[in-house]
């Protein structure tokens, strides 16, 4: 139980640094090269994980809890058809769910990690 309280700080990084690579992997898979700036989104999760800075976690957190604020805003009103999309969109819109509350908790996670005195 030590080591899973011990590591658990982690936890977000590796979920964004996953979600980066999922991203960069399927852009390159039909756009090819130009998909590698997609890699430097993770520049920062990964310093966070080699050597952490406060600054830089709370600057992230609040980047990320804005960004899943506007992706829950968007997805509410998707599902109460303020707007009216494609067939295709409210599929993806679907299962984008778990997507979109996950973002939220890990944002979350990261402001709650930087609100500590120790990292």
């Amino acid at each position: 139980m030590n080591l899973i309280t011990k590591y658990s700080k982690f936890i977000p990084y590796l979920y964004f640094l996953t979600i980066i690579a999922y991203w960069f992997t399927d852009i390159n898979k039909i756009e090819g090269v130009s998909a590698y700036p997609i890699l430097l989104f993770g520049i920062p999760f990964i310093w966070q994980l080699i050597k952490p800075n406060n600054r830089l976690n709370f600057g992230l957190g609040i980047t990320f809890v804005c960004l899943s604020s506007y992706m829950i805003i968007a997805y509410i009103s998707e599902s109460l058809q303020i707007v009216n999309f494609s067939n295709v969109t409210k599929q993806v819109a679907v299962y984008s769910g778990l997507f979109v509350a996950a973002n939220f908790i890990m944002a979350l996670w990261i402001m709650r990690n930087s609100m500590k005195k120790s990292f």
